[in-house]
């Protein structure tokens, strides 16, 4: 009885302190061109309008480049939402005020692995481009597992999918005027 009561103990521990773990896990800093950092929950990001890209390749692609061959393409898709949404929810600004000084503004992605890739801002405005960028939280309807989640950037019009960050934890506009 007593190491049936020991083990429940240790068992409610060990769930009490994953918890917390997987929450943060999930959440994602965002930090706009004048320094202002939300911090936005899961619940955050998916209340955004949905989008759903289908592409070829992404099922082994790491947070580092590599070389493409046709063994790795395969055909995948990927929901989230836009990712200037995100920047929008965070307090970013597009549109007419996307002139001038901020036309230097990059946005700077970075992983937990510690990779960063960078996406000059006009390339999110629909002023500007028909591109899709995407940070997608599922891949073929299920969450994306921890080698890609919990987000990913996923642009499906690139030739290379170096800027396909996975693992992203912070996104950062930053000045480069």
């Amino acid at each position: 009885m007593r190491k049936r009561a020991i083990v429940l103990g240790l068992a409610t521990l060990t769930i009490a302190f994953a918890l917390p773990r997987v929450a943060v896990c999930q959440q994602l800093t965002v930090q706009d061109d004048a320094g202002k950092v939300t911090v936005l929950s899961r619940a955050d990001i998916e209340a955004l309008p949905h989008v759903k890209v289908s592409v070829a390749g992404g099922s082994s692609m790491a947070s580092t480049p590599t070389t493409s061959t046709s063994a790795n393409k395969v055909a995948a898709t990927y929901e989230g939402v836009a990712l200037k949404a995100v920047l929008e929810k965070a307090g970013a600004g597009f549109g007419e005020s996307l002139k001038g000084k901020r036309m230097a503004l990059c946005l700077l992605a970075e992983a937990a692995d510690g990779y960063r890739v960078v996406l000059a801002l006009p390339e999110l405005d629909p002023a500007f481009t028909d591109k899709q960028i995407v940070l997608a939280y599922l891949k073929d309807g299920k969450p994306l597992d921890e080698k890609e989640g919990p987000y990913r950037v996923v642009i499906p019009d690139e030739k290379r999918m170096a800027r396909w960050i996975r693992q992203v934890i912070k996104l950062r506009i930053v000045d480069v005027h």
